[in-house]
């Protein structure tokens, strides 16, 4: 089944969140940055082609997470002693 690609989506490539704010027939309009709840990060524009390249290593977050940064790696446990 083929990608749709919808306004509003966000996708996590590494650390970076990629949120689409403008979708058009042949070009998309989308926000990188770290944390998008912040407001913080850069607008960029792509051929759907080449945002689609962008994305293609990264991972659809689910509508809830949208705009959550991610949680923080717990530390391994400490070796046990015996």
């Amino acid at each position: 089944m083929p990608l749709q690609l919808r306004q509003g989506q966000v996708w996590r490539k590494g650390d970076e969140l990629i949120r689409i704010v403008r979708l058009e027939r042949l070009e998309v309009g989308y926000k990188m940055g770290l944390n998008l709840a912040s407001g913080e990060g850069t607008h960029h524009q792509a051929s759907k082609k080449d945002f689609c390249r962008l994305i293609k290593s990264a991972t659809l977050l689910p509508p809830g997470q949208s705009a959550k940064p991610s949680p923080p790696s717990a530390p391994p446990p400490p070796p046990s002693a015996h």
